[in-house]
């Protein structure tokens, strides 16, 4: 009997595990430059250009981050990409800068401005919440 409440519980929490999922569709889509060659990246990927430890994708395209200032969508990549919450982020690009080694990205204060910012400009890429109007931008999926 105690078996089969240990097995119950271990299908429980799988199916718990299974609900978060890297990045739900349902909350962020990732946009970029229509000059980007990307259609899907990994996640591993998308962190490491977002981080700045990385400066192009896996195809090669070099790309340039842009963050969202604040929102669910930006709380939703933030926990679900980078690992970090957007205090630990601020931190992360202060030590960055400090150093001489990186610098922060570009921020916006809508999605509205995010895909203005990424239409125009080459090889940038960001971040934008579901229902945002994608247009003059491409959609890339995260794997």
């Amino acid at each position: 009997m105690k078996s089969m409440k240990k097995l119950a519980l271990m299908f429980l929490l799988a199916g718990c595990v299974a609900a978060v999922a890297p990045l739900s569709a349902a909350n962020v889509q990732l946009v970029a430059n229509p000059s980007v060659h990307a259609t899907a990246v990994s996640a591993e990927d998308v962190k490491n250009v977002f981080l700045g430890t990385k400066k192009s994708l896996g195809d090669g395209s070099s790309v340039e981050p842009v963050l969202a200032e604040s929102g669910a969508a930006h709380e939703a990549f933030l926990k679900d990409v980078l690992g970090k919450s957007d205090q630990a982020l601020r931190n992360y690009f202060k030590t960055l800068v400090f150093t001489g080694k990186g610098s922060m990205p570009k921020s916006f204060a809508s999605d509205a401005d995010i895909i203005k910012y990424v239409a125009k400009t080459p090889g940038a890429i960001g971040y934008v919440s579901a229902g945002a109007d994608p247009a003059g931008v491409k959609k890339i999926t995260i794997n």
